[in-house]
C-alpha cells in the first residue's frame, strides 16, 4: 500500500526535483544508450522520487538523489534475462595511451580542434564504453558530481569510482585518437623500429 505524498510536497517536488530532469535524462540515457528506454528510467524515476519526496532531505543534492534512483532503475530494468558482469577493477588492465598523447602532440592539438567536430565522435566513443566506465565518467565529467557523491550514486568504494574513472578516461582517449586517424585529422602512428642488438 503505498499513501499519497501530502498536497504541498506537490509544489515542493516540482520546484526542487522537476529542475534536474534534463539531468537525469542524460545520465539515463548514459546508461541505457537508448532514448526510449532512457525515457522510461527518467519516467520511473521520478514517479518513485515523488512518492519518496518525504524522504528527501532538504537542502541536499537533488541530482545526487534522483541519480541514484535512475541508477537502481536502470538495473532493476535489467536484472532480469540478463546475465551479470563483474569487472575485477584491481586486476583489469590499463589501456596504454602513451601513443595516443605522442600524436596528439605532434599534430598541435589546437589544429586538430579547428578542423574538427568532436561532438558526434565523443558521443559515440561515450556510448561504446562498458556501462561501469560509462557511468562514472558521465557522473563524474558531465554532471560535474564529486567522487563522493559517484561512489554514493553507484554504491561502490571510492577507489573503485577513482579506478573506473581512470580507466574510462582513458578508453575514451583511446576512441577519440582511433576516431582522428580515422578520420585523417592525424596521420596514422608507426611504431618504433626496434634495434636487433
Amino acid at each position: 500500500m503505498t499513501t499519497e505524498p501530502p498536497p504541498d510536497a506537490h509544489a515542493a517536488f516540482s520546484a526542487v526535483a522537476l529542475t534536474a530532469i534534463d539531468d537525469v535524462y542524460r545520465f539515463a540515457r548514459s546508461l541505457t544508450r537508448d532514448e526510449v528506454d532512457a525515457e522510461d528510467v527518467v519516467q520511473e524515476t521520478y514517479l518513485r522520487a515523488f512518492r519518496s519526496w518525504h524522504t528527501f532531505e532538504t537542502g541536499t543534492d537533488v541530482r545526487r538523489w534522483l541519480f541514484t534512483i535512475a541508477r537502481n532503475v536502470f538495473l532493476r530494468s535489467r536484472e532480469k534475462g540478463k546475465r551479470e558482469v563483474t569487472l575485477d577493477d584491481d586486476g583489469a588492465e590499463i589501456v596504454d595511451a602513451a601513443l595516443a598523447r605522442e600524436a596528439w602532440s605532434r599534430g598541435g592539438l589546437d589544429t586538430i580542434l579547428e578542423r574538427a567536430d568532436l561532438g558526434p565522435a565523443i558521443s559515440t566513443a561515450l556510448a561504446e564504453l562498458p556501462e561501469p566506465y560509462r557511468a562514472v565518467v558521465v557522473l563524474v565529467d558531465l554532471e560535474d558530481q564529486s567522487y563522493e557523491s559517484t561512489a554514493e550514486v553507484l554504491e561502490v568504494p571510492i577507489g573503485t569510482v577513482r579506478s573506473r574513472l581512470f580507466r574510462g578516461r582513458k578508453l575514451l582517449q583511446e576512441k577519440l585518437m582511433q576516431h582522428a586517424i580515422d578520420s585523417g585529422l592525424i596521420p596514422q602512428p608507426t611504431a618504433p623500429v626496434r634495434s636487433t642488438e
